[in-house]
């Protein structure tokens, strides 16, 4: 690792120290969710991931995250992934451009936590805790996670099997979308454009009336991009229905969709002509949830599905153009219930079922007549897999001091078979500001269709992919709250990850990755705190995309009159393998982003942000140099609150 990124994380981690700056991201939604714009003083740190139910995290034994709605929104980005891969220590997402991370051969949208990554479905991401994800490849979707659906984000940093089964072997991200809370109607229009024919519009209504409430918004996005052959074009929208039945039930119902247009450039080595997608991604939830003093819970049914269409394109350099597309269709549909249970004193347990049905297919289309085309995939015909799980997850609180947690999990693929999944954590509060947290966890992972049936290396004698997580954390809040930090340190031991090795897919890998994070947040007043998080990753055997250091330092603050706010972050990345083997690459960089906005009146409000201020040349992908600075400004329009 470069010995300069040491430093700079230890300056960063002092100079917040010593200034008694700075803050994580696990306590910013308590800010996000106060009817005021300045940032006031959390009163608890409430999450839904961690547990199937609203808790206080300081009564779970994993690692959580969690950022809210004002800093999803502070640098007026359409998609989350940038705001969280400043905000939660560990997570790396790489990018290639201004905006749009496609799919297939030279994407970027590739989420990398502790070392494991989404691009091959070891870290999930959920919508209102149901999965997300291509349901032949069994990875996210990067361009569907859209600002204008949540709430907050909540981020598990370790496995998260025992609730969520597979693919949740390395954590979860856990989209949390909106909803209002009071009585009132509240419409928000936001405009902007800049750096390389950049343009972004959004546009937003909540209403909340007695027993009902819903949200309904709609997004659009467009980018030339700063290489040629790399336009991106975007089309969103979300709406969200609730109503209460009584005190004690209620039902919902939400989608969203999303259709983007990409185009890859090929990297700067070897250009492509004609490579581009077409992708339609979406979801529709609905269940009915019920919530009284002793018990709460859920049923629900959903469905993730997918089109999409690609030309691979051809090398501008003497290449020959494609005579046929790509296409597939895939769909991820399941039910979970569940149900919480106050049973004893200062006890709890969670059962739960889920049941998931994963549909594929694959195949390609002649460019000229659009008729089907024979090949040698075992997956153009129609594939179809299945998963059913149940599981029990018990905590004990024993008086104020400790709290004891254990879980087991029985998942049962159509393909592989069964799994079992134990949990067990520890959490000690030696004082009533500061815990001690031990976890132990298993994780892991059903081979996707891609990897048993498409493709030559494909093979469907696949087992699972398995691993173990150890973990301990101390947090610790003082000076009335208002300063609050915490470091955890981890070793990951895996085995049975798939591998392609003489053509074929294997169960060979092994996973041994140990690493620090720390974090802390300093709320000065209620117009400005500052946060810094930092992490350092060591891996036996690196895996691209994944940095050996990455570090933030962020201020936020809000004029006393409301008149200004400014978001200012500094990040740090040091030892990022962009290549691995014997041409290894790694990249070292430091990104300057800053936001300002007025509030002219009190509907209208302007903005001006800027990335990349030090206008750093640097790559995230091999081959694919990022944008220099880059300038963008625009309109809030708000009416209600």
């Amino acid at each position: 690792m470069n010995v300069n990124f040491i430093r700079l994380g230890v300056v960063i981690m002092s100079s917040a120290m010593l200034s008694h700056t700075n803050a994580s991201a696990e306590t910013k939604e308590f800010f996000a969710d106060t009817d005021t714009i300045a940032y006031n003083l959390p009163v608890s740190e409430v999450v839904v991931t961690g547990s199937r139910s609203t808790t206080d995290v300081r009564h779970l034994p994993m690692t959580l995250s969690i950022v809210g709605r004002n800093d999803l929104t502070m640098h007026q980005r359409q998609n989350i992934l940038p705001t969280l891969m400043e905000e939660v220590p560990g997570l790396m997402v790489t990018s290639r451009g201004v905006m749009g991370y496609g799919v297939s051969t030279g994407a970027a949208g590739g989420m990398m936590l502790r070392g494991l990554s989404s691009g091959t479905g070891q870290l999930m991401v959920m919508i209102d805790g149901h999965p997300q994800y291509n349901g032949i490849y069994g990875h996210s979707i990067a361009d569907s996670y859209q600002t204008m659906l949540a709430e907050r984000v909540e981020v598990l940093r370790g496995p998260a099997s025992l609730l969520y089964g597979s693919n949740a072997m390395g954590g979860v991200i856990n989209i949390v979308t909106r909803g209002m809370k009071k009585d009132g109607v509240r419409t928000e229009i936001n405009v902007g454009g800049g750096s390389y024919g950049t343009f972004q519009a959004e546009a937003s209504n909540e209403v909340r009336k007695g027993n009902f409430s819903s949200t309904v918004a709609g997004q659009y996005g467009r980018s030339d991009n700063h290489r040629p052959n790399m336009d991106f074009e975007q089309y969103g929208s979300f709406i969200k229905l609730n109503y209460d039945i009584t005190d004690h039930w209620n039902v919902y119902a939400d989608a969203n969709l999303t259709h983007f247009n990409s185009s890859y450039p090929g990297t700067t080595q070897n250009p492509m002509l004609e490579a581009d997608q077409w992708i339609t991604r979406g979801v529709a939830n609905i269940g009915v949830e019920n919530h009284y003093a002793r018990t709460s819970g859920r049923v629900s049914a959903y469905d993730n599905f997918g089109r999409h269409k690609i030309n691979d394109g051809y090398a501008a350099n003497g290449g020959t153009r494609q005579n046929r597309l790509f296409r597939s269709k895939d769909a991820l549909a399941g039910i979970s219930a569940y149900q919480n249970f106050n049973a004893w004193t200062d006890g709890r347990f969670t059962i739960g079922i889920d049941y998931q049905h994963i549909y594929g297919r694959a195949y390609y289309t002649s460019r000229e007549t659009g008729e089907v085309l024979e090949t040698q995939n075992k997956q153009s015909g129609h594939v179809h897999n299945n998963e059913v799980a149940a599981y029990i997850d018990l905590r004990q609180d024993i008086v104020d001091l400790l709290t004891i947690d254990l879980g087991l999990r029985y998942d049962n693929h159509s393909v592989t078979g069964g799994e079992w999944i134990p949990q067990i954590g520890l959490v000690v509060r030696p004082m009533a500001t500061g815990e001690v947290k031990l976890m132990a966890s298993k994780g892991f992972r059903n081979p996707t269709m891609r990897e048993m049936y498409l493709y030559p290396p494909s093979n469907e004698e696949l087992d699972p992919e398995r691993m173990w997580t150890y973990e301990l954390s101390w947090k610790h809040r003082v000076a009335d709250n208002r300063l609050r930090y915490g470091i955890n340190i981890f070793y990951i031991s895996g085995d049975n990850i798939i591998q392609t090795v003489n053509r074929k897919n294997v169960n060979t890998g092994e996973i041994e990755n140990k690493g620090i994070e720390a974090q802390a947040t300093w709320n000065i007043t209620q117009q400005l705190y500052l946060t810094t998080n930092h992490s350092f990753l060591k891996m036996d055997n690196p895996v691209v995309g994944a940095p050996t250091y990455k570090g933030y330092l962020g201020m936020n603050y809000v004029s006393r009159n409301g008149i200004w706010d400014a978001g200012v972050g500094l990040t740090g990345v040091g030892g990022l393998y962009k290549a691995i083997g014997e041409n290894e690459e790694k990249e070292d960089f430091v990104l300057l982003n800053a936001t300002i906005s007025c509030h002219i009146c009190k509907p209208l409000s302007v903005w001006v942000k800027g990335e990349n201020l030090l206008a750093q040349k640097y790559e995230i992908n091999a081959g694919y140099p990022m944008p220099k600075a880059t300038v963008m400004g625009g309109l809030n329009f708000t009416i209600g609150k």
